[in-house]
């Protein structure tokens, strides 16, 4: 194995290089068992005897690789115990790997244990110095650097007392500051993205934006699937410390979300899928099977007079499908209030988001959902159809065929959406997915030329300027 940073630059613009890394921790069954390690294998190497072991192996990384070039941002997800973080510990140099090799090119700044390696004794402003000289600072660039430091944490003067005396919050505001304010090449974020209340946390995001926009690469372990798809390049899936898949944000999403809710007797064949279907998940230059390009024929020349159509032609290849859980969502489709069938919407018009589920087994406290998202992943909103499950449909049978149905006004700008469609009911202890489908259908929103709204959703604001005389 080996770990370089700077020494072997990595070639071909790349900032990370990974390959065939692993990790494996020693499991002890008992504090008795880890001394038995110690003494008795090397009793019986003296007497010549075969060593025995007292533990058992426990990879949280197996045969792990890939590559990060400059400038890219990256998330990883995965469930819990999936080696996420394991990983950036050992991309961070503060874990060893016991197989592969890391190879680094740049200035590595971490947001992962946020405040970790504060002393409490210490002054808020000596752990800004002490932090930051371990993060590669000299002191007169922390001297130039920390009124930017102290004003991005805003904890006022409490930065001249004694950590120990700090609110948890307060710890971590501080420790983001100094590892945002470095100016890194790299910047790794283990979860660090939910510091403090919102006013924070936009702070926190716009920094990261900026240090992004600024060429620098960025590699964050992130649960919310929006986060990964607004501010990433690719995703890596893992999964029990095997990388299952790299690709675009919204496929490794969708991806993660149906390994996520899969029963468990059929999480070890989709595993298997992912890792069988390409090293690489594919790159598709669309996510529709059809994006036609110049004028619609429905939109005149003033924009007025638009009429909704449907293009047969419209259809998501994105579409996950979560396995089934004794639902099956089916006939899917957008209707005109007068019940026909579209995929071109005008804005401002309404419309019925429409499908049926068969239940195959019967069901209890049943709730069915819809959510829009943009060509990228983005998610716009959605709705469910009670707001809790005391609220629900106490009880489904058996063979029943229910019909959804969702009325929404379209306030879109022109574009292409896609819809989610799902249905919950409580399983055991508690509420899952009988069924889901990701990208389940597509929909254009027609181009007008008239229009002042800009971004994806219309405000159905009135543009009003005055001029002083």
């Amino acid at each position: 194995m080996s770990f370089s940073e700077n020494e072997s630059p990595c070639r071909d613009n790349t900032a990370i290089r990974i390959r065939n890394l692993s990790k494996c921790y020693q499991i002890y069954d008992s504090p008795r068992d880890r001394l038995k390690q110690f003494v008795i294998p090397k009793l019986k190497r003296f007497s010549n005897q075969p060593p025995a072991r007292y533990y058992r192996d426990f990879w949280a990384l197996r045969d792990v690789s890939f590559e990060i070039k400059r400038g890219e941002t990256v998330g990883i997800v995965g469930r819990n115990g999936s080696g996420k973080s394991t990983l950036l510990q050992i991309i961070c140099g503060t874990l060893s790997p016991t197989e592969g090799t890391v190879e680094i090119n740049g200035r590595i700044a971490a947001l992962l244990e946020l405040g970790a390696g504060f002393n409490p004794e210490f002054t808020g402003r000596e752990n800004v110095y002490l932090n930051a000289a371990v993060l590669g600072l000299s002191q007169r660039e922390v001297d130039e650097r920390f009124d930017d430091i102290a004003a991005f944490a805003d904890i006022g003067q409490f930065i001249d007392q004694p950590v120990k005396t700090y609110s948890s919050g307060m710890v971590v505001r501080l420790a983001f500051a100094v590892a945002i304010n470095v100016d890194p090449e790299i910047l790794v974020i283990d979860e660090a993205l939910s510091v403090g209340d919102e006013l924070f946390q936009r702070k926190c995001f716009s920094r990261i934006e900026a240090i992004r926009d600024s060429g620098a690469t960025i590699l964050f372990v992130s649960h919310s699937g929006s986060t990964v798809v607004e501010l990433c390049d690719r995703a890596i899936l893992m999964d029990s410390g095997e990388r299952l898949a790299v690709g675009k944000p919204k496929q490794i999403i969708g991806s993660y979300q149906k390994l996520l809710y899969a029963p468990v007797d059929k999480r070890e064949s989709i595993r298997s899928q992912l890792l069988q279907a390409s090293e690489v998940m594919p790159e598709r230059v669309s996510e529709v099977d059809s994006l036609p390009t110049g004028t619609n024929k429905e939109q005149d020349e003033g924009g007025q007079h638009l009429q909704e159509n449907f293009d047969p032609h419209l259809k998501p290849v994105s579409t996950i499908e979560y396995e089934s859980r004794g639902a099956t969502i089916e006939s899917i489709q957008i209707l005109t209030l007068t019940g026909e069938p579209v995929n071109g919407l005008v804005r401002g018009k309404k419309y019925r988001y429409c499908y049926n589920v068969k239940f195959d087994v019967a069901a209890t406290n049943v709730r069915f959902g819809m959510l829009l998202k943009t060509i990228s992943g983005l998610e716009l909103g959605g709705s469910i159809s009670a707001p809790s499950l005391a609220e629900s449909v106490p009880f489904i049978p058996q063979g029943k065929v229910v019909s959804v149905e969702f009325t929404f006004h379209c306030y879109l700008n022109p574009g292409v959406y896609f819809m989610n469609a799902g249905v919950l009911a409580v399983c055991g202890q508690e509420e899952t997915f009988l069924h889901r489908k990701i990208d389940a259908i597509a929909f254009r929103v027609l181009p007008e030329t008239s229009s002042t709204a800009t971004e994806i959703v219309d405000f159905c604001c009135t543009p009003l300027v005055s001029i002083d005389e």
